[in-house]
């Protein structure tokens, strides 16, 4: 039996107690670093979230923001088609997608059920437009995807809650001001599509402005005939217009003839929509208080 003298033993068991004292420090160090990671990224996304979701006024700011930056994504869309395919355009198109992107990793990253979101038309299209404008140095086949970008104006009705309690025009003519919004996004989403599909095939289009001439008599259904969209899919195109764009336009002028009406929750029977000078709800009767400037 060998037998290991004391001074070496103590030194070996000196040895063991270092390393052991150094792994645990180790692994402290290395869940103080993951605990440090969390909370960046809890803190992320906590502020994500308060901007999409907060009722603050940095909130509101922020939403009037976002809307203010997508009708300027939708008149550069339409800029754009005015102007020849150079570097400048392409480090534009660049330039929005990057931007594009940030604010979806923003609203991704701030959403409390991302399924949920993943799930949402306005994401995918966002997805697609992106992809379209990061892809402009080297490919154009996917441009018209960029029209789909307009359809981010339908996401910013959450912005709608803010107007409300910010502007009383706003309130008394609510359903005329969604009313434009869908039937303008709808047109420019078609004359985009019409386009982009009709550019370099059709002699009758040669920019956005043709595309919209031809879209706007298609869906009033006048019908000039001076441009027309040949085969089976300009045709499919056209019917498209003809159909959504005649409903959209007549739920406008609907709008436009009705009595004006302002959204007021009725206490007791939830009733929405009641006569400006209302005082008392028409279906049950109790007495409401709706908020005016003194003016009928």
């Amino acid at each position: 039996m060998i037998h290991v003298k004391q001074p070496l033993r103590r030194s070996m068991m000196g040895c063991a107690y270092l390393f052991a004292r150094e792994v645990n420090d180790l692994d402290a160090l290395a869940r103080q670093s993951k605990g440090h990671d969390r909370t960046l990224l809890s803190r992320f996304r906590g502020s994500a979230r308060q901007l999409y979701s907060g009722r603050s006024v940095q909130c509101r700011l922020f939403f009037y923001a976002l809307l203010a930056f997508d009708l300027a994504s939708l008149l550069f869309i339409i800029a754009t088609s005015f102007l020849p395919r150079n570097d400048l355009v392409r480090s534009l198109d660049i330039a929005f997608g990057i931007a594009f992107l940030i604010e979806l990793i923003f609203r991704l990253a701030g959403s409390r059920r991302l399924d949920r979101e993943l799930l949402r038309i306005t994401t995918w299209t966002d997805l697609a437009a992106i992809a379209s404008l990061l892809a402009a140095t080297t490919s154009e086949a996917a441009g018209f995807l960029r029209v789909l970008r307009t359809l981010r104006l339908l996401r910013t009705f959450s912005v709608v809650q803010f107007l409300r309690k910010d502007s009383a025009f706003f309130r008394r003519n609510e359903e005329l001001f969604i009313a434009v919004t869908n039937l303008s996004v709808f047109i420019f989403v078609m004359t985009g599509v019409v386009y982009e599909t009709q550019r370099g095939t059709n002699p009758a289009i040669h920019n956005y402005a043709d595309a919209l001439y031809f879209t706007v008599t298609a869906l009033t259904t006048t019908g000039f005939g001076d441009i027309t969209l040949p085969g089976t899919p300009g045709r499919l195109i056209t019917v498209v217009i003809m159909i959504f764009g005649v409903t959209l336009f007549l739920n406008l002028a609907k709008v436009l003839v009705s009595p004006s009406k302002v959204r007021f929750r009725c206490p007791s029977c939830g009733l929405l929509r009641h006569d400006v000078d209302a005082v008392h709800c028409k279906a049950c009767g109790t007495v409401l208080n709706i908020p005016d400037e003194g003016a009928v």
